[in-house]
């Protein structure tokens, strides 16, 4: 992991079980970055005004990854999950290839895509 990379808060929704199991799934791999205090995560559902400061409510983050690093910078979605990619012991080549501006702008297209059918799906299975 880079040390010139600031701290990464992430609020995320555990109330949606893919998102959920996503963070679960890297949770073995993001041990170490959590540990360093490079990442820490958050459930928007216990501090729904978290991000109230950046204009975010809490259907916002429930929709789409957020993330804040330690000098206030605001991350939403596909770019949240860049950041924590550079940040996770092996993962820093997605977030730099996913990164260059051409396949950044694709990844926020498909994210911002699965992201909506995924809030439409979680609403209708009434998971909050």
């Amino acid at each position: 992991m880079p040390s010139a990379l600031p701290k990464l808060t992430v609020w995320y929704n555990t109330k949606c079980p893919v998102c959920n199991a996503g963070i679960e799934w890297q949770r073995s791999r993001l041990v170490s970055a959590a540990r360093s205090g490079a990442i820490e995560f958050r459930d928007i559902n216990l501090e729904p005004d978290a991000l109230s400061r950046f204009g975010a409510g809490i259907e916002e983050i429930r929709r789409r990854l957020h993330g804040v690093d330690a000098q206030d910078r605001l991350y939403i979605g596909a770019d949240c999950a860049i950041e924590i990619w550079l940040r996770t012991p092996g993962d820093g080549w997605l977030g730099r290839a996913f990164g260059v501006p051409g396949l950044r702008h694709l990844s926020r297209f498909g994210y911002d895509r699965f992201a909506g059918l995924l809030y439409a799906w979680n609403r209708w299975k009434r998971h909050w």
